[in-house]
């Protein structure tokens, strides 16, 4: 398991993974083990898109629940994620790996706006891209963005990374012996409300048949481990 085995992926990292052990914002020295793991992926040659989810600053469908405008909460939510997208391209530049943030908002003054033809050269050029925004439209999450510029991209595989091992039948904390699943499909994931990703993100990946890898970002070198081939977390896929 010396070689990748994937050439291009989508990484999706919640927003929470990067408060560390912290309550709100991001922790520097979380924030940049992240962004050494990530140039150990460039280093050996695999092509990496970011979609970084805001809610370690603000979410937007929580506030609407207390009275907030929901497409004004879901534009504060989608700015938040350009902060973290920043913050990301900033640690990974100071380590020597060319970042490019990407804004499905126009903001022409902070980054470029979203083309997937200029994401697709840059990949290919070695960059990080790091779309941000969300998909520009409210009531989308961040995990439907996720999924949507994977596929546009053309992403072997969408890597799901968050402070859980997989997926499981039940919460773990709350449900002691619940079952961990290695492998599921999109449909149990959808039937079961698994709580994988939004149903919304999971019928893009299961109509465009991209794979869907969930894992626990916090365990040292395993995103290493996984693109050598080495069963991490559960895979979610047509078939099982």
């Amino acid at each position: 398991m010396s070689e990748l085995i994937y050439k291009r992926v989508l990484l999706k990292l919640s927003g929470e993974a990067l408060m560390g052990p912290g309550a709100f914002g991001i922790d520097p020295e979380t924030i940049g083990r992240m962004a050494d793991e990530i140039k150990e992926l460039v280093d050996a040659g695999l092509q990496i898109a970011l979609v970084i989810g805001g809610g370690n600053i603000f979410r937007g469908a929580g506030l609407a629940q207390g009275g907030l405008d929901r497409v004004t909460g879901d534009h504060m939510g989608m700015l938040a994620t350009v902060m973290n997208g920043l913050a990301m391209k900033d640690a990974l530049i100071k380590r020597g790996v060319a970042a490019r943030p990407l804004s499905a908002l126009s903001m022409p003054d902070v980054c470029d706006d979203f083309n997937v033809r200029e994401v697709r050269t840059s990949l290919d050029a070695g960059d990080v891209v790091i779309l941000t925004a969300g998909t520009g439209n409210p009531y989308f999450t961040t995990d439907s963005a996720a999924s949507l510029r994977a596929i546009e991209i053309e992403a072997d595989i969408l890597i799901k990374a968050t402070k859980v091992d997989g997926v499981y039948s039940a919460d773990p904390v709350k449900v002691p012996d619940a079952e961990f699943y290695s492998h599921l499909t999109y449909d149990r994931a959808i039937t079961e409300k698994l709580g994988v990703m939004d149903t919304t993100a999971i019928v893009l990946c299961r109509d465009n048949n991209m794979p869907l890898r969930i894992m626990n970002i916090n365990e040292p070198g395993a995103l290493m481990r996984l693109m050598k081939g080495e069963e991490i977390g559960s895979l979610v896929e047509s078939k099982c």
